[in-house]
């Protein structure tokens, strides 16, 4: 009996240690300044970037305000501040394991090695990698750009899909990496690349947004998948699944319908058979 007291006394005092051990670092820190911190790219429209008023914008960032109306619901927290922090493609994972921003949302592309670093929600978009040229340039894939030039971000899938498919495709093409998306662009309009690789929603977005007489073409095919997420701090589970219940809710509820054409209405009212059979996996059960 004295041995069955001592043990039932040893389980008590490890439950509160256990439970410290599980709790999310990431809802801890929320609670304790009062505000989510967002990271998000400037330069991914209709994903995520600045809109006409330098406000951030976008259908990933709708995505995320969502979620910190959920943190706010169960933290009891209705006062809890939102803090957007931009980041870059070179600087987006830094920022989460140094604690600059809670959650990063904008064009991430879910894989198995940056799984090593960080963690994912339930896919939110899928998309691939096209090219963006000016129309008289003619080049309507990947074989047109024998002797050209293409730009291309740096830190991102589509540069090792883009290599991997020259290396076996076109030999007599110089690949450009630039820092940013306007870097791209404005290499493109200035005449010093022929094209620039990206994500197609991406390319989509910023031949939409820009504002000048420059006419683009956007190749029709694409040489990757990039099933895109948004990312939180590793083993933080309880705070990842926080995320998926409310991106799962928007999918029950067909409001990441709503979401979608909002941002995309524009130049595609249908949905993509493949996002819309995304959206019926992601409407998990409570």
């Amino acid at each position: 009996m004295k041995y069955a007291v001592m043990f039932l006394i040893l389980i008590s005092l490890a439950i509160p240690q256990l439970a410290a051990a599980e709790a999310s670092p990431t809802l801890e820190r929320i609670r304790q300044t009062g505000t989510l911190h967002i990271g998000f790219p400037e330069d991914k429209p209709p994903l995520s970037f600045l809109d006409k008023e330098n406000m951030p914008a976008g259908y990933s960032i709708d995505l995320c305000t969502r979620i910190a109306g959920e943190l706010k619901s169960r933290l009891k927290k209705p006062d809890l501040g939102i803090e957007f922090v931009p980041v870059t493609a070179a600087d987006r994972f830094q920022a989460l394991t140094d604690g600059r921003i809670d959650i990063l949302c904008g064009s991430t592309t879910r894989t198995l090695a940056r799984a090593e670093r960080v963690d994912f929600t339930q896919l939110t978009f899928v998309t691939g990698a096209s090219l963006l040229s000016l129309e008289k340039s003619d080049i309507d894939g990947i074989w047109d750009l024998q002797g050209k030039r293409v730009a291309v971000m740096k830190g991102t899938t589509t540069l090792d899909h883009l290599n991997a498919v020259l290396k076996g495709a076109v030999t007599a093409v110089s690949v450009v990496r630039v820092d940013s998306a306007p870097a791209a662009m404005k290499a493109l309009l200035a005449g010093d690349v022929d094209a620039f690789a990206a994500d197609q929603v991406v390319l989509t977005g910023l031949a939409l947004t820009h504002d000048g007489p420059a006419h683009f073409a956007i190749s029709d095919d694409v040489f990757s998948f990039e099933p895109l997420a948004l990312v939180v701090r590793r083993n933080d589970s309880e705070f990842r699944l926080i995320a998926d219940r409310v991106l799962s809710r928007l999918s029950r509820s067909g409001e990441i319908r709503s979401i979608y054409k909002k941002w995309f209405g524009r130049f595609s009212e249908d949905i993509p058979p493949l996002l819309d059979a995304l959206y019926i996996l992601n409407a998990s059960p409570e």
